[in-house]
């Protein structure tokens, strides 16, 4: 049985190849959509679900009981492409094809089940509604799998995301875990000046959910939030991820340029340097 010092090596291990990937990704498509900064946050909290929580049959990629992943932001594809290939649902090589015309690797995601790939997103706030469905559907047809959605604090200045709120406390759904991405900035800046939505702790816990909150870089806060047993009286979880826009890359963290700059050659031998080679 792997101790929890090994599946954390592993789970960090695991991040280093998914955050040097995702910038051969951005380097390699050239385009204002690779959106880097948003990908790089949610490296760790995509390890972690995809390389020690979820329950996932990558050579069954509809096996009826497995857990579901939607990305609601879908702006962090290289996250979420690159967790699907180390999960096994294709080889790694498919990377490649990030943002060349007439791949499926496109900059915001398409559903494409036998990639693992459960929503089509990209038109933010959406992603909590679908979720809700898929983890009523578990309830009526009496299956154990879990439900999970990952959003950027940014999207939950959408309507929609505070009406599934409700729906989901409503439904007592304990099958469905909310992750928000909690770097505090959105595509035009930081998310206090956008729209100060004050503290994403108390909104949630008013709308009846079970509120944890884990250091979205620390493999092992993510495990102990994501495994934990589940509180009482049965409700939807949410985890608030206190993640960095851009984290791993000096030039890029808390820098909202990343959002949608392009990676330059030097930029990207320069940002490779500060991560260091890949463990052999």
């Amino acid at each position: 049985m792997e101790t929890r010092e090994a599946l954390c090596s592993r789970l960090r291990t695991m991040s280093g190849r998914m955050r040097r990937q995702a910038l051969r990704m951005a380097l390699s498509a050239g385009s204002l959509g690779s959106h880097v900064g948003p990908g790089l946050s949610l490296i760790e909290i995509c390890a972690v679900l995809y390389g020690a929580v979820m329950k996932l049959k990558p050579d069954q990629p509809q096996w009826e009981q497995r857990d579901r992943f939607l990305l609601s932001k879908g702006h962090g594809t290289l996250a979420y492409y690159t967790a699907l290939a180390e999960a096994g649902f294709f080889p790694p090589s498919e990377l490649e094809q990030f943002e060349v015309p007439e791949s499926w690797l496109t900059g915001q995601p398409s559903m494409y089940l036998e990639k693992g790939i459960e929503l089509a997103s990209g038109s933010l706030g959406l992603g909590l509604s679908v979720g809700i469905g898929v983890a009523l559907a578990a309830k009526k047809k009496g299956l154990s799998y879990t439900t999970y959605v990952l959003m950027g604090d940014g999207e939950c200045n959408e309507g929609t995301v505070w009406e599934a709120a409700m729906a989901a406390a409503h439904f007592r759904l304990d099958n469905l875990v909310a992750v928000i991405d909690a770097n505090g900035m959105q595509s035009d800046g930081p998310c206090a000046s956008i729209m100060d939505m004050g503290s994403h702790t108390a909104k949630w816990q008013s709308f009846g959910w079970e509120v944890l909150e884990a250091d979205g870089h620390d493999v092992g806060s993510l495990y102990d939030v994501f495994t934990g047993p589940r509180g009482a009286p049965p409700r939807p979880r949410v985890v608030i991820a206190r993640t960095v826009k851009g984290k791993g890359v000096s030039f890029m963290e808390n820098n909202n340029e990343w959002h949608f700059s392009r990676l330059t050659q030097e930029q990207y031998a320069a940002a490779m340097a500060e991560l260091g080679d890949e463990p052999c």
